[in-house]
């Protein structure tokens, strides 16, 4: 029974540690405004 419950604990805890470690990455990236020069035979279409 002892093993049973070390197992859960554990798998809990990795768990919980991978959630953190999502969770402290910085996922988001600040926007970029890029321009690009189009030819006016492109807007014409």
């Amino acid at each position: 029974m002892s093993r049973v419950i070390l197992f859960v604990v554990v798998i809990v805890a990795v768990v919980i540690g991978g959630a953190l470690a999502l969770s402290a990455r910085s996922g988001e990236k600040p926007l970029t405004h890029v321009e690009k020069a189009i030819s006016l035979g492109d807007l014409k279409k």
